[in-house]
């Protein structure tokens, strides 16, 4: 047997917090069956936090988010405890686990000087480009036409994503284990794949939040991250996370609405319904929760 958690978000058409649900206004099936809750909380919890950071957006979008660092601070509170990762072809942890304090305003101090990627386009022709096949300094063919594929860049979200995760595993259980993502969602290049990168999601019981800026912020453009193809990754795979684990994306432009974002969805992330249930393994509201589990092998 194992007792299976599940964070509940309820929002009206405003997109406004319901409270004051009891248990009896909740169902929970698992495989068709209705399941006898055995836990039900109201009460907010602490939150154990993975930020990550994309620094292969374009410069101009990663300024803009180190601006918003100071609201960012601010939506933790004083109980919640914050890990900070940065990414773009690779991962890398610029802070471990510590309540909101003096360390994560001095860890985001010096974050403010990174500088994201050179939105030029590349040089693909002319003297400063490529050029064909020469002997002795001179073109083979000067007519032969020279075609050039420039080359792809990583996007390691997924990668970035697991090693938050696998910290966040963990954290202590009486936390809400959120990771939320600053990005612009695109994934390209990780070693780890979509499914195996939910399997240890859901196994954790960890929620996928975040703010989608730059090109996830363009109204329409989350509909292109349903077209997956093959060898040239996602271009905004953050929803499906998001829609998977029960969190929420959302997608802001201006600096003043990325500020506010934060402090809804770090507020929403804080303040659910929590149900329980044991598993035994053989219409105006919204009501947010993750599809589905991986049963964790039973305690010894």
């Amino acid at each position: 047997m194992n007792q299976v958690v599940v964070p509940v978000m309820v929002k009206d058409d405003s997109g406004r917090l319901i409270n004051g649900l009891l248990p009896k206004d909740f169902s929970v099936y698992e495989d068709g069956i209705k399941q006898k809750l055995n836990f039900f909380s109201s009460d907010p919890l602490p939150l154990s936090a993975a930020v990550i950071l994309d620094l292969g957006m374009p410069d101009i979008a990663v300024q803009k988010v180190n601006r918003t660092f100071p609201a960012l601070e601010g939506a933790f509170s004083q109980f919640d405890e914050v890990s900070i990762y940065t990414y773009s072809s690779t991962v890398s942890k610029a802070k471990n686990f510590s309540t909101a304090g003096q360390k994560l305003t001095a860890v985001l101090n010096e974050l403010k000087t990174k500088r994201g990627r050179n939105s030029g386009p590349p040089v693909l022709g002319g003297p400063l480009g490529p050029q064909g096949p020469v002997v002795n300094g001179q073109p083979i063919d000067p007519n032969a036409p020279i075609v050039v594929t420039p080359p792809r860049e990583s996007h390691v979200l997924n990668d970035a994503i697991v090693m938050a995760a696998m910290d966040l595993s963990k954290r202590e259980p009486t936390r809400r284990k959120v990771i939320f993502v600053i990005s612009d969602g695109r994934e390209y290049g990780s070693d780890a794949s979509y499914s195996d990168t939910l399997k240890i999601l859901l196994s954790h019981g960890i929620q996928v939040y975040g703010v989608g800026v730059e090109g996830a912020a363009i109204p329409g453009y989350n509909k292109l991250q349903k077209l997956h193809i093959p060898r040239f990754g996602y271009s905004d795979i953050l929803p499906k996370y998001a829609n998977a684990t029960g969190g929420e994306i959302f997608t802001e432009f201006s600096r003043e609405a990325i500020e506010s974002a934060y402090a809804r969805a770090l507020g929403d992330a804080r303040n659910q319904y929590t149900l329980g249930y044991i598993t035994r393994l053989t219409p105006s509201s919204k009501v947010t929760a993750r599809e589905g589990y991986y049963p964790l092998p039973p305690s010894r």
